[in-house]
């Protein structure tokens, strides 16, 4: 994998991981948060330390040769650990904190194993890229080959099989996060078992170390990439969900809001809209003028208007919520062109009085679709009247 690809990744998994700090300041002893803030650092140190560049970097500096070699094996052998903690503590259970305990101590045993068998081993010709075959065949160091190997595939096969099995009994958000994990964590196991079988291959005396130097990387890559994103899914979705109903409730009050503009430019009823583009912030400032809007008509709002047509669509079509919402559409249309005809002094022809009640974001939101529908119908009755216009 290239330097470029590596490094992007790093720093996309430290935005992440930046984005974190601030919960890990207020929850520092929460496991689940500290078990994905782990998978998050553990995964930019894998492309970090697999870079070619940083393994030339980290050799010539250390005056070490292959150093980098346990050094990223150690950062995979981490970041399988921690993907594992994240399941027990996603998934929860009486035995989570000992589960969680054992595959710590499990991997702990194997991270000192590596710096062991390496201190052992002979490894004094540097190889950036296919150290694990070349060296497959070399005491000590071999054996730190293969348990890496190992653990990360074992690691990778529990995964996935916890993950994708537990996703057939949860929906939504958590449903997603765990199938894209899973799929992730598959990937995943076609970078130890491409590399075990070159590692095989070698020992039967076959050069196949283009498996560990083109497919391997592909794979952690590719799986790395959708595990961390896994992670997020269930974490972000809702967050972005809830974002995206302001969005879609700021743009449906749009009708509503067109109704009142003449009103609230007059009057000067609206406030400067925020500069931020937050859906949040936006919703909230095109309620909070409407609100204006409809308390400044409420001198020309028509009672009698809003019960007539109220009654009139219940009969019609029977959708209490859907007459009211017509009903409300029909007298505020009919307020605003009063007040824009009588705005120097106003004598109600109707029956007018208080709003009914005050309507909550729920019924604005029907408000403005009836008044859109209006505006479909106008428009529509306008085009097929200028139809035969054209034609002639």
């Amino acid at each position: 994998m290239s330097d470029l690809i590596n490094y992007m990744s790093c720093g996309i998994l430290w935005l992440g991981l930046l984005a974190k700090i601030p919960d890990l300041v207020r929850q520092r002893r929460d496991p689940f948060l500290l078990a994905i803030s782990s998978v998050l650092a553990f995964a930019s140190l894998c492309f970090l330390f697999g870079a070619p560049s940083t393994v030339g970097f980290i050799n010539s500096v250390s005056g070490v040769p292959n150093l980098a070699a346990p050094l990223t094996y150690a950062a995979i052998t981490a970041y399988s650990a921690a993907s594992l903690v994240l399941i027990v503590y996603w998934r929860g259970g009486p035995e989570t904190a000992r589960t969680a305990r054992r595959w710590i101590l499990g991997y702990a045993g194997v991270l000192g194993a590596i710096g062991v068998m390496f201190a052992l081993g002979h490894a004094s010709v540097e190889r950036r890229t296919d150290f694990d075959t070349y060296y497959a065949t070399t005491p000590y160091t071999a054996e730190m080959i293969v348990l890496y190997l190992v653990a990360h595939l074992t690691a990778v096969v529990v995964a996935a099989y916890r993950s994708l099995g537990w996703a057939r009994h949860v929906k939504g958000h958590l449903r997603a996060g765990l199938l894209m994990m899973g799929m992730g964590t598959v990937l995943g196991a076609g970078y130890s078992a491409s590399k075990i079988v070159a590692v095989v291959a070698r020992w039967y005396g076959h050069d196949w170390s283009r498996l560990g130097t083109t497919i391997s990387p592909a794979c952690a890559g590719l799986g790395a990439t959708l595990t961390v994103a896994g992670t997020v899914i269930p974490l972000a979705g809702p967050y972005l969900a809830d974002r995206a109903g302001c969005w879609r409730a700021y743009a449906r009050l749009g009708p509503l809001d067109r109704e009142l503009t003449e009103v609230l430019t007059r009057e000067s009823l609206r406030a400067p809209r925020p500069f931020w583009p937050s859906g949040t912030r936006w919703l909230t400032w095109r309620q909070t003028a409407i609100y204006n809007g409809l308390y400044y008509l409420e001198r020309y709002f028509d009672q009698g208007l809003y019960r007539e047509t109220y009654f009139d669509q219940l009969h019609t079509a029977g959708d209490a919520q859907r007459a009211e919402a017509v009903a409300w559409a029909a007298a505020i249309t009919a307020a605003t062109q009063a007040a824009s005809e009588r705005e120097n002094g106003f004598t109600a022809a109707g029956e007018t009085g208080p709003l009914p009640d005050r309507p909550d974001l729920p019924v604005l939101l029907c408000i403005a679709d009836a008044l859109a529908d209006c505006e479909g119908m106008v428009a529509l009755s306008l085009h097929e009247g200028a139809a035969p216009a054209e034609s002639v």
